[in-house]
């Protein structure tokens, strides 16, 4: 465990943005290494499993929030709203965690070897799962790491990893819960269809009765489904889309106010001001010279 910690810090230390997260050009792995608790970071998760090294964060997910600490795993099982927050860290002992993002057609075929479940009902769905870290799993993360030192063997090694990845999750704790969320015919997948194209077109307009047929399902039952398993409407989750993507573009881009606006579909500078300071209690321009300040400060603290 230790050396995969060193391998995390390491990497992070080199690659991660201001928010402690840092990407891999391995498919679907990233990291985070944050050295001190910070304020709260919305994202809205794609499927995935993360790994907690060392440290807290505090997840709220949907309507369900949990704090995760050392030694346990977190399953998001639907692309959701998250709010986070890292809860114990330090510059000796920062938070680490190793993420891998699922994906739900491997998902549904390996339910299809291992046999269907009987179908859950809408209300007793849930997208937010944790158990104690299991060997096999970070045996299988470890192993997604060690493809960081070779690119060429990762087109060949990566889809054999992930595959059992996958089939240790489908065969956890948990993999009743997951082959619900994963089975085609299921609410789960009905509305990731509608999902997809909020994410493809966030910037537009888009018709609830399209997302709704993409779904399909009716009006009334899509709303209803929708709001149950993300806790937010379709407006709201594209909004959080675009306020989200506008924060990334200042921040790892660095783009102007003015410019992410125009660029995540916004018509009215003050209208992003004010949806902005409402999401992150601060106008944009505040709250990432604040963000941008305390990441330098951190660095320096590391150096």
């Amino acid at each position: 465990m230790d050396d995969l910690k060193h391998a995390v810090r390491s990497y992070a230390a080199r690659h991660a943005n201001a928010d402690g997260l840092a990407l891999t050009p391995v498919p679907g792995l990233r990291f985070m290494c944050v050295g001190s608790p910070q304020g709260d970071l919305h994202s809205i998760y794609r499927p995935l499993v993360c790994f907690v090294l060392q440290g807290g964060k505090r997840m709220t997910v949907g309507r369900e929030q949990r704090v995760f600490s050392a030694g346990q795993s977190v399953i998001v099982g639907a692309d959701m709203p998250v709010v986070g927050r890292i809860v114990q860290a330090s510059a000796n002992e920062p938070y680490m965690a190793i993420a891998v993002e699922l994906e739900m057609t491997m998902l549904r075929e390996l339910t299809a070897h291992l046999g269907a479940m009987p179908a859950q009902p809408p209300s007793e769905i849930r997208t937010l799962f944790a158990e104690d870290t299991n060997a096999a799993m970070l045996d299988c993360a470890t192993r997604l790491m060690r493809l960081l030192d070779h690119p060429d063997a990762t087109p060949l090694l990566h889809p054999g990893i992930m595959r059992e990845l996958h089939y240790w999750l489908l065969a956890g704790q948990h993999g009743a819960a997951l082959r619900a969320l994963a089975a085609p015919d299921g609410y789960a997948s009905r509305l990731a269809a509608a999902i997809a194209i909020l994410r493809q077109e966030y910037r537009s307009r888009v018709p609830v009765e399209r997302l709704a047929a993409a779904a399909g399902m009716s009006l009334t039952a899509f709303h209803k489904h929708f709001l149950h398993m993300t806790s937010l409407t379709p407006g709201q989750y594209q909004k959080r889309l675009r306020l989200i993507e506008a924060r990334r573009l200042m921040l790892d881009e660095g783009f102007s106010a003015s410019s992410a606006a125009f660029e995540t579909g916004y018509a009215s500078i003050s209208q992003f001001t004010r949806e902005y300071a409402r999401l992150f209690n601060a106008s944009p321009k505040r709250h990432v010279r604040g963000i941008m300040g305390a990441h330098e400060l951190e660095h320096a603290s590391a150096a």
